[in-house]
């Protein structure tokens, strides 16, 4: 026997559809950009949606100048008593080396592009232009083409998260998305550059 699952009411009829739903599983998934669908409606609901999340402990963050909207877990300090007791739906992801590497590099990238370039909206990196700059951050006696795999594998790591996505028809070519700014501010930014030296820096030179 297989049995249906009826809602609250035991009338078996789903809610009322809401406007902004696209919306709201779209901002579950990850963050939406002013070129997605769901962009003018999170701007439209904006606040229904910062409600209905509040209320499962999470926060909407709207950066319009930026074009980017983005779901963060409420800190302990932010949470009242009775939030704090919430499952975490966002849980932290230790990133291993190469990744935190890559995300570093890609912020260093999209900082310099702002301060830069005036012409173009979109920070357009090539896989290749990285490759050199890449290497030096691992002992030179390392095999090349297990760097590019590497170099490879963290960028498709940062498509999942978002962090980045691919551009055009060409292979290796790869926008740096807005929320790795959000995610990897300036001060953490510098805390990490200061962490990650290239191997000729960290090894001083024996007479």
């Amino acid at each position: 026997m297989i049995e249906t699952t009826t809602s609250a009411q035991g009338s078996g009829v789903l809610p009322a559809y809401k406007d902004w739903s696209l919306a709201a599983v779209r901002l579950l998934q990850g963050p939406v950009y002013s070129d997605d669908q769901a962009w003018e409606l999170t701007l439209r609901y904006q606040s229904a949606l910062s409600d209905y999340y509040a209320r499962i402990g999470l926060m909407l963050i709207v950066d319009e100048a930026e074009g980017l909207a983005f779901l963060r877990q409420l800190a302990d300090d932010e949470a009242r008593d009775e939030y704090q007791d919430l499952p975490r739906l966002f849980r932290r992801t230790r990133l291993g080396y190469d990744v935190t590497l890559l995300c570093v590099l890609l912020r260093d990238e999209l900082r310099r592009f702002e301060e830069e370039d005036v012409d173009h909206r979109r920070c357009v990196i090539e896989q290749s232009d990285l490759l050199d700059v890449w290497k030096s951050f691992f002992p030179s006696s390392e095999d090349e083409v297990r760097l590019h795999r590497s170099l490879e594998s963290a960028f498709k790591k940062l498509e999942t998260l978002r962090f980045v996505s691919r551009f055009g028809d060409a292979p290796g070519s790869w926008e740096v998305r807005r929320i790795l700014k959000a995610r990897l501010p300036v001060s953490e930014l510098e805390r990490l550059k200061g962490q990650l030296q290239p191997k000729e820096v960290q090894e001083p030179a024996h007479g």
